[in-house]
């Protein structure tokens, strides 16, 4: 194992005359560094800011490599990918590869670069509201990395010979401003990686025939048909479920279909990641709640608690694993079942890697943080754009049920981040007040969460697409404003004994006088 400061040998086997097929990712998209809030940070801050995480975390562009060179782990998307790939072509065919090294792997013989990046153009939920508060340079840290590697690769001296393929969840950046020619690419894929249709894509690519400027490929139906990699991915991800089946209407990942994953090959990635150096492990998935509960004869709305406590005490127990991360999940599940929660952070809170003085009661004040989406709490507006959010429960008992399920998760660390969308197609002055009120309600009963405010952004494929509600801070009402700036300053309190509050008081204060 070789780290990027370190001086690479490279073997015999490096491909001098580059490999065919080249598998890269944006740097900040490749980091295994500082857990999942250095890329979140990444996401959210402008490139001027960037000197904050400089300092906090001076060793963050520090990637490992194999002896070849080859890139030692990669984002989940391009492992599977890669594992994809190796059912049709040789593995000396394949290289992935650092935007740093990718003069080392692309060469005359190169026919394909294939690209994964989450925002290539920086206009995902949070980068649009969080850069633009804090003035005209607005461009996010991780969307200037994906360019410099754009950059890179429309330089290479070999570019007219090879495709580039691009790929991820931030593809349809590409596609809806027609940015081919910008960014030197020459096909844009939808979809997942698995589908026979992303085979064919490659195999024109190796025939230097022309392709298509997009290509939406069918997600799979069924859990066999998902791959798994055999290799270490960026923070330990390995899938759990796909799809949601609350069918909210601005949501992407709830049009895929409901699966989750066979638990042998979930641990065989696990183990995977582990043989090759990784520490943490994070599930991934939309709500996982629905695990163990996709396609029974009872709603997945009512948790499989056994099977999910015996999941995560399966994944906490591997040898080798010292660190595991919650990824998404509902608020329902904790009020329907809070047993589940209780059993659930018994297996979980100790390999934990967040620390939380101010509001955890464990010994070593660790806290487990999943990811769940409150949106609104606006009962007229829940109804229009999540009906199912709080199923079993009516919807129009959303904010109780918000309440309550924080109740519970609280009562056992749990602190959730909590997602909040402004300026919703329709939205009017009463509806903030609801979500205003029922911030403050949380904030009455002594209960917490990090409440992550963004702008509506009306993505792609969603029954949302074509709607229109706010774009940008400058539109945002005094109401509006409010409810961000009450969201943060609950945010902050926590952090007030550590490194980021203080330094985001200073920046909002220097923000203010860049314009906006």
């Amino acid at each position: 194992m070789h780290t990027a400061n370190s001086e690479i040998t490279l073997d015999q086997n490096t491909p001098v005359r580059g490999a065919r097929i080249v598998l890269t990712a944006p740097l900040t998209e490749i980091i295994d560094h500082a857990g999942y809030f250095i890329q979140m940070s990444m996401a959210s801050l402008p490139m001027w800011l960037e000197g904050i995480l400089n300092r906090k975390y001076p060793t963050w562009r520090n990637v490992e490599y194999n002896t070849d060179g080859s890139a030692r782990y990669m984002p989940a998307g391009v492992r599977v990918l890669e594992a994809s790939l190796l059912r049709h072509y040789a593995a000396e065919d394949i290289a992935c590869c650092s935007p740093a090294d990718l003069d080392k792997f692309i060469g005359p013989d190169t026919r394909v670069v294939a690209v994964s990046t989450h925002n290539p153009l920086g206009v995902t939920f949070a980068a649009g509201v969080y850069t633009s508060i804090f003035g005209s340079s607005k461009q996010p840290i991780n969307s200037h990395y994906s360019m410099e590697l754009f950059d890179a690769i429309k330089a290479n001296a070999h570019r007219p010979g090879f495709k580039v393929i691009v790929g991820g969840s931030g593809g349809w950046q590409i596609t809806q401003t027609n940015s081919w020619e910008r960014l030197s690419v020459d096909c844009v894929v939808e979809g997942r990686s698995e589908s026979a249709d992303v085979l064919k894509l490659f195999d024109m690519a190796l025939a230097g025939e022309a392709l298509p400027k997009q290509v939406d490929v069918v997600h799979p139906k069924d859990r066999n048909e998902i791959l798994f990699p055999d290799k270490r991915t960026t923070f330990g991800v390995v899938e759990m479920t796909t799809g949601c089946g609350r069918r909210c209407q601005f949501c992407v990942p709830d049009l895929n279909p409901q699966i989750d994953m066979p638990k042998d090959k979930m641990m065989a990635a696990v183990r995977a990641n582990v043989r090759e150096g990784n520490k943490q492990i994070s599930l991934a998935t939309e709500d996982m709640f629905i695990w163990g509960q996709v396609h029974t004869n009872t709603p997945f709305y009512f948790p499989n608690r056994e099977a999910l406590v015996d999941l995560y005490k399966s994944v906490c127990e591997t040898p080798g694993v010292e660190q595991h991360v919650l990824s998404h999940s509902t608020i329902a599940p904790a009020l329907v079942d809070p047993i589940m929660i209780e059993q659930i952070t018994e297996v979980c809170i100790d390999k934990s890697p967040i620390h939380l003085p101010y509001l955890s009661k464990h010994p070593k004040f660790k806290a487990l943080v999943p990811l769940v989406g409150l949106e609104t709490g606006s009962v007229r507006m829940a109804k229009q754009i999540m009906p199912s959010k709080g199923v079993p429960f009516p919807i129009e008992e959303w904010p109780s049920v918000l309440v309550r399920g924080l109740e519970v998760m609280n009562k056992n660390n749990w602190f959730p981040a909590m997602t909040l969308i402004i300026g919703n197609p329709g939205e009017t002055d009463e509806d903030v007040k609801d979500t205003i009120d029922l911030i403050y309600e949380v904030e009455r009963r002594g209960l917490f969460a990090f409440f992550i405010p963004s702008i509506f952004t009306p993505l792609h494929d969603t029954r949302m697409e074509s709607k229109k509600g706010v774009s940008e801070t400058r539109e945002l009402t005094p109401l509006q404003w409010q409810l961000m700036m009450k969201c943060w300053k609950m945010n902050l309190r926590p952090g007030q004994a550590s490194w980021w509050a203080p330094t985001v008081w200073r920046l909002a204060r220097s923000g203010s006088g860049r314009g906006s």
